[in-house]
């Protein structure tokens, strides 16, 4: 925990902050790796950031600010603009209204516990512990909390570790187990529900899991999603969805789209009968370039996609 006295001159102000976990600017860089520079330069000239100011004007950051700075940098990693972040931002902003209820340190305390007992049940290869926490946690949250909020940051982090001895048995035991119950669950669905979409991965754009998350995600009210296989040619999926004549073919990317994306899609769009979507982080970045298409934007949050996906389906779901 940060020592907040040094640049708070008030003993009881001090207290204050540090009771609820504010961070003095030297310390949120420590955390983020961001400098104390770049930090200011987000909150001036883009408003990213807005941290509390004491009397003396010292910058002093909460967890969600820093959970914010770590969020910018994952945008920029993937290539997005600074400059364009804030409104990516701005999108999901209005998903977290409701952890207001609950303070967001007890939320992210509760979430943190899940996460330590998966760690521990992969660090020993222990997949029968493995089970009954993911049994537990399914059991005790709405599905987009489980895999958005506790699994798959612990995926992440270690997919992040593979270049460490033993990271790379880590996550393949950890990622294989995901799959495997994601993939189950999928399927139970597809025999409950007849009607049809697909999705697919632009080749080289994801990993498995997170195309059978965002699978799972869409798989809402009496639509079934059918996963294609990964590396499904782009140029052979006017064809698949003749034969397969689904409902909607969505197209899952979570990297920054590349220029001649738009261009494409509106092309594959003509070519197919059925409706055009798009899905991942792609999707939010590019939003604003397919405005004006055919071509529907799911986002990458689990909510939002299943509802979207309802919205653009109205029609076909009622024929």
């Amino acid at each position: 925990m940060p020592v907040l006295t040094d640049v708070v001159s008030d003993s009881t102000q001090a207290v204050s902050l540090e009771q609820e976990e504010l961070f003095p600017i030297r310390e949120v860089a420590r955390l983020t790796g961001v400098n104390p520079v770049t930090l200011r330069a987000w909150e001036r000239r883009h408003g990213l950031i807005v941290p509390i100011r004491t009397e003396s004007g010292h910058r002093l950051y909460s967890l969600t600010d820093i959970e914010r700075v770590r969020s910018i940098l994952s945008w920029i990693e993937r290539g997005v603009a600074v400059g364009k972040i804030a409104k990516i931002l701005a999108r999901t902003e209005p998903l977290q209204a409701l952890s207001h209820i609950i303070p967001n340190n007890l939320v992210e305390a509760d979430y943190a516990q899940w996460q330590q007992q998966v760690l521990a049940a992969v660090n020993g290869f222990d997949e029968i512990r493995l089970e009954q926490l993911y049994g537990q946690i399914f059991s005790s949250y709405a599905l987009p909390v489980v895999f958005q909020d506790i699994l798959i940051p612990v995926w992440k982090q270690l997919l992040q570790r593979q270049d460490q001895f033993g990271g790379a048995s880590d996550w393949l035991f950890l990622d294989g187990f995901l799959r495997a119950r994601v993939a189950q669950r999928l399927l139970l669905m597809r025999e409950k529900q007849p009607r049809r979409v697909v999705i697919c991965a632009l080749v080289g754009h994801c990993r498995e899991l997170e195309l059978l998350v965002a699978a799972l995600f869409l798989s809402c009210g009496p639509t079934a999603v059918r996963v294609l296989n990964m590396g499904q040619p782009f140029d052979e999926l006017a064809l698949l969805c003749e034969r397969i004549k689904p409902l909607a073919l969505v197209l899952f990317s979570n990297h920054v789209p590349a220029p001649e994306l738009p261009r494409r899609l509106n092309r594959l769009a003509m070519s197919l009968e059925c409706r055009l979507l798009l899905a991942g982080d792609a999707s939010d970045l590019a939003q604003e370039s397919l405005a004006g298409s055919s071509i529907g934007c799911l986002g990458n949050e689990g909510d939002v996609m299943g509802q979207r996906l309802k919205q653009f389906l109205a029609g076909s779901l009622d024929t």
